[in-house]
């Protein structure tokens, strides 16, 4: 019996992954800024193929929400939630 493998996720180039976010979470991000943070650290986490980084949706999606505070009613709780 032959067993079928599941079709891998397709990756995302970083102006694909850097247009995702925008669009999925509406958090701006460039495709620079993914650079930027691929050599200083604290972007999301990818692969690389050659010379081109890759990023997995779960990834870029887990990213964003660690960046994210909990919700709030006013601005005047936000001090007490934001991220360090």
């Amino acid at each position: 019996m032959v067993e079928i493998s599941p079709a891998p996720r397709r990756m995302l180039r970083r102006s694909e992954a850097a247009r995702y976010v925008e669009n999925r979470w509406g958090y701006p991000l460039s495709p620079r800024t993914l650079a930027k943070l691929a050599c200083v650290g604290g972007g999301p986490t990818f692969r690389r193929a050659t010379r081109f980084p890759l990023y997995e949706v779960k990834d870029l999606d887990a990213w964003v929400r660690a960046k994210l505070t909990r919700p709030v009613r006013s601005t005047s709780e936000y001090p007490e939630v934001a991220p360090k």
